[in-house]
C-alpha cells in the first residue's frame, strides 16, 4: 500500500465551499506553504469560467498535472496546503491522491449559492454551481467536514484528525 505524504494536505470541495479560506488559515497555523489550485488555471479556462461555461475534463488535465507536479516537487520542510476542487475520482488520481491527505469540504448547494451569492472578485461565477454539484463524486476515505462550522473549528478539525501541530 502506497504511503501518503504527511506533509500535504489537499482540501476539495466544490466553488464556494472555503477551500482557499480555510486553506489559508490551516497554512498559517502551522507555519506551512498554501497554494491555491486557482492560480494554475490557464487563461483559456479562466476565460471561459467567466462567460460562464462549465470546464470539461479536457480542459481540467494539465491544471490538474500542474497541480500534481506541484504536490510532487515541493521542497519543504514546511508542510504543504493545497486548495483544489478535485470534484471527481479520476481527478485525484492525477493529483496521485495516495500522496497527501484528503479533506473534503462538504455543504449543501443551498448554502454553497448563498455564499456564491456574496463572493467578489473571483472568475468563477455562482451559474457555474449546477455543473460542479454534477460532477461532483465524494471522495471515499477523506476526511468530510460540515462546512456549517467555522473556518477556525474546521481547522481544528483537521489538525486534531490529521495529527499536525
Amino acid at each position: 500500500m502506497p504511503k501518503i505524504n504527511l506533509d500535504c494536505l489537499l482540501i476539495m470541495g466544490v466553488a464556494g465551499a472555503g477551500k482557499t479560506t480555510v486553506g489559508k488559515l490551516l497554512a498559517n497555523s502551522i507555519g506551512g506553504t498554501f497554494m491555491d489550485g486557482d492560480d494554475f488555471h490557464s487563461g483559456h479556462n479562466i476565460e471561459k469560467m467567466k462567460r460562464g461555461i462549465p470546464l470539461t475534463d479536457a480542459d481540467r488535465h494539465r491544471w490538474l498535472i500542474e497541480i500534481s507536479r506541484q504536490i510532487r516537487d515541493h521542497p519543504g520542510p514546511s508542510k504543504l496546503v493545497i486548495a483544489c476542487s478535485a470534484l471527481k475520482g479520476s481527478y485525484r488520481k492525477i493529483l496521485g491522491c495516495d500522496n497527501f491527505h484528503l479533506v473534503y469540504l462538504k455543504g449543501n448547494k443551498k448554502e454553497i449559492a448563498k455564499r456564491l451569492a456574496c463572493r467578489e472578485g473571483h472568475f468563477m461565477p455562482a451559474k457555474l454551481l449546477d455543473s460542479q454539484m454534477i460532477d461532483l463524486e465524494e471522495p471515499k476515505g477523506a476526511l468530510t467536514i460540515s462546512i456549517s462550522s467555522s473556518p477556525p473549528e474546521i481547522v481544528e478539525k483537521i489538525l486534531s484528525n490529521i495529527g499536525w501541530s
